[in-house]
């Protein structure tokens, strides 16, 4: 399963595309919740879940320890795309 993240205004324009499988090293910017704002390339894709991991949220464990924060793919959107991909240039192109 793809996890599909919405793209920002200015990749929607460009793309002519209102969302896109998300993959590691996009660029996402977090819209909702308490990191609201916080961007960052993403670390890794829970393909069962449909959650990111964003290289700047972490979140501090009771004991002190910092843990990379699981975001859950609704509540991201895409800034910069990562068009290393052959398969992601060519979807693109698409209409």
């Amino acid at each position: 399963m793809k996890v599909m993240v919405h793209l920002s205004k200015e990749l929607r324009a460009e793309h002519k595309k209102r969302a896109f499988p998300v993959k590691v090293g996009d660029k996402v910017r977090v819209a909702v919740g308490s990191f609201k704002g916080t961007t960052g390339k993403v670390l890794e894709v829970g393909k069962d879940k449909g959650f990111v991991r964003v290289e700047s949220v972490e979140r501090t464990k009771s004991d002190g320890s910092k843990l990379k924060a699981k975001i859950h793919s609704s509540n991201v959107e895409i800034i910069e795309l990562d068009l290393e991909d052959k398969w992601r240039k060519k979807t693109l192109k698409r209409k």
